[in-house]
């Protein structure tokens, strides 16, 4: 059942992705690298934190590494290459989580992070949450309709159900 709880969590956050990818499309490259004094300062240094911590996550939930520089790293200035790239990531996680048990989601899942597996896939998923938030705010100020974030009503995530 756990397992099934964060499918539907992945297919909330991929539906999301898609759904605020399209929204930036209709702001223009200045707009997207515009400081606005949130964490990594702008949307598109917020959207390049997300997929990036999305696939740190990701490679040590798989035993791997991820090389990176730092965690305002922009790994995409271009926003249609961004977008490519969460999609894909989005696309990894699905599959990975598509293999998990339940034991695995009870069991430490790292020698030094020895809390559960499901503990560490609530962060992963609530971190996306977070920063969502803050791009949601920037593209309500500019007038930008991003549409429902409502769970029960993301056709994708009851879906998963």
């Amino acid at each position: 059942m756990i397992q099934q709880q964060f499918e539907v969590q992945a297919a909330y956050q991929a539906a999301m992705n898609r759904q605020f990818y399209a929204a930036c499309a209709d702001l223009n490259a200045e707009q997207l690298a515009k400081d606005n004094g949130i964490f990594f300062k702008s949307i598109i240094g917020t959207l390049n934190h997300m997929l990036l911590t999305d696939r740190i996550w990701l490679a040590t939930f798989q035993n791997e590494k991820y090389a990176y520089e730092s965690l305002g790293q922009i790994l995409y200035a271009d926003l249609a290459e961004l977008r490519e790239a969460r999609e894909a990531t989005d696309a990894d996680i699905a599959v990975w989580l598509s293999g998990v048990t339940d034991e695995q989601l009870q069991a430490g899942f790292h020698d030094r992070l020895t809390f559960p597996l499901w503990f560490a896939l609530t962060h992963f998923f609530n971190h996306q949450t977070h920063h969502r938030g803050q791009v949601s705010a920037l593209l309500n100020q500019a007038g930008i309709d991003y549409g429902t974030t409502d769970l029960p009503w993301v056709p994708e995530a009851t879906a998963a159900l």
